[in-house]
């Protein structure tokens, strides 16, 4: 499989810079062969894209990007914890929050951004097992939040 930058570069995409943490904690811990990202919303550029309830102010199809985009902000997290993607053996689980609109039951659709996406980067490796709960509100009323849990070596 070619380097995960040049995975990245062949789909239009670079990793952010890593993301400020918007509290008392750290972007990611490394934990045996594991690391555990916190949350991460869709910033760009140090900014979210859209707020508000998917469903509602938000369209699904906006939800899917941003949640694709909250992937690379996660990723970013990982290379700053183990140095490198190319360490990445496999993506072991997504968890998806979708901050959703009371009528609004079709988180697994948006949170297949961030899983379709870990597959076009990673392959076989980025096959997960994967939750994607629907919440009333998430930080800065961001419409989702994704964490990682990833296997190096």
């Amino acid at each position: 499989m070619p380097l995960i930058a040049d995975r990245l570069a062949i789909l239009g995409l670079e990793l952010p810079s890593l993301a400020t943490p918007a509290g008392a904690y750290i972007p990611a811990v490394v934990s045996g062969n594991l690391v555990f990202t916190s949350g991460q919303l869709p910033f760009v550029s140090g900014a979210l894209p859209a707020t508000g309830k998917v469903g509602g102010t938000v369209s699904p199809e906006d939800a899917k990007t941003y949640a694709a985009t909250s992937v690379l902000n996660a990723l970013a997290a990982v290379q700053f914890a183990i140095g490198s993607l190319d360490r990445v053996t496999r993506i072991v689980k997504v968890v998806g929050f979708v901050a959703s609109d009371p009528s609004f039951t079709g988180q697994p659709g948006v949170i297949n951004g961030a899983s379709e996406l870990l597959g076009e980067i990673f392959g076989d490796a980025g096959v997960h097992a994967r939750s994607a709960v629907g919440v009333a509100v998430l930080p800065l009323d961001s419409p989702v939040e994704v964490e990682l849990i990833v296997e190096f070596a």
